[in-house]
């Protein structure tokens, strides 16, 4: 079944702000709850609708893309939506008990509910050349994964008790209309459990660092800016929970020769007032430290522009390459020999221009 607009399922404008998008999904979830529609498979699939909406929508970046590119850009960065009710409370997290104040279905609360991990940032330096062409990067990081020795579970075998105020729920609980009303429990922050005899690997934390490489593949096309996710490669999960993703940010170096415009490349090229008025051929730069010919034709202006097609950066999201554009900047000499001076008068003599001699212009030019 084609997927509706986020926009369209929530009943918002693509203006929406954060707070009419956490509005509408609020009301929207409260109306499709499983625990006020049991049974109810039309309830359900409006539940995970909007719960999709609201995960795109309320996330800047997944948003960015999805206005940009529509559900196609999503896909295309490994977003799938939700399998069924269950994944969506887990990948919320706490947020049906913070944001709504009910909590999920079956009553488990958060006790040892499976958690993703953390996403990381790491910032990646690439050369001009190397985001032009793309390239494969190795990335070293460091993350935290669940301890081997306790399983997360932060004890030695046997070092854990029943917690006495919840009863090992993990929660305090109390009814209110169609919802279970419930607060983490104090004493064991959810857990249901208390430790009485740490793990000795991690110390009772349940976590452990681990240094990590990773290989990124950057695709042709890159700027400054762009951010890459490599995904289950951010901090371990909780209680068999997947990892979080890697975002790779990208900054792309200068280029000693070119500035960028999109896919373009804008190169700037001096010649003498005298190429430009009788044209000339030009030796330019092009990425991987090659050179075209280009022709500069007679009569050329300062400011012109020469457009060499094919040879700017690979368009990240398209086919083909960009164009390299020669911008020609004409030079007037500071300074003038008698001949060259003598070969200008004439010049302006046989046009008929009125120039300034003896102490104006070129007598400047000319050092006297």
């Amino acid at each position: 079944m084609e997927k509706r607009d986020y926009y369209e399922v929530l009943g918002l404008s693509r203006g929406a702000s954060d707070a009419d998008i956490k509005r509408a999904y609020r009301q929207m979830a409260m109306q499709y709850h499983p625990d006020r529609n049991p049974g109810n498979k039309e309830a359900e699939d409006k539940f995970k609708e909007c719960a999709e909406a609201y995960e795109v929508l309320a996330d800047a970046e997944k948003r960015k893309v999805y206005d940009a590119y529509g559900h196609a850009g999503l896909s295309g960065q490994g977003f799938s939506g939700f399998s069924d009710v269950n994944d969506i409370f887990s990948s919320f997290g706490s947020i049906f008990e913070d944001f709504f104040g009910f909590s999920s279905p079956g009553g488990q609360g958060g006790k040892k509910r499976p958690r993703k991990g953390a996403d990381l940032r790491y910032d990646l330096v690439l050369e001009f050349e190397e985001a032009a062409f793309g390239v494969e990067k190795q990335v070293e990081y460091d993350r935290e994964i669940s301890c081997g020795t306790c399983k997360g579970e932060r004890a030695e075998p046997g070092g854990k008790r029943t917690c006495t105020s919840c009863g090992g729920s993990g929660q305090i609980r109390r009814n209110q209309g169609f919802f279970a009303v419930a607060s983490a429990c104090p004493t064991c922050q959810g857990e249901g459990e208390m430790v009485t005899t740490p793990c000795k690997a991690c110390k009772g934390r349940g976590r452990v660092k681990e240094s990590k490489k990773v290989s990124v593949k950057i695709p042709p096309g890159v700027d400054q800016g762009v951010r890459l996710r490599v995904g289950a490669e951010g901090q371990g999960g909780a209680y068999g929970g997947p990892a979080g993703d890697l975002y790779v940010f990208l900054q792309v170096k200068d280029s000693p020769h070119f500035e960028r415009d999109g896919s373009d490349l804008i190169y700037g090229a001096h010649i003498s007032m005298v190429q430009a008025a009788l044209g000339c051929k030009l030796n330019v730069p092009t990425l991987g430290d090659n050179k075209i010919e280009v022709d500069v034709q007679p009569g050329t202006q300062h400011g012109q522009r020469l457009t060499v097609t094919g040879e700017g950066i690979p368009r990240l999201r398209g086919v083909g390459r960009g164009d390299l554009i020669v911008e020609l900047a004409v030079e007037i000499p500071t300074k003038l020999s008698k001949e060259q001076r003598e070969i200008l008068m004439k010049f302006a003599e046989v046009s008929g221009e009125k120039v300034t001699s003896g102490n104006g212009f070129f007598s400047k030019l000319f050092g006297e």
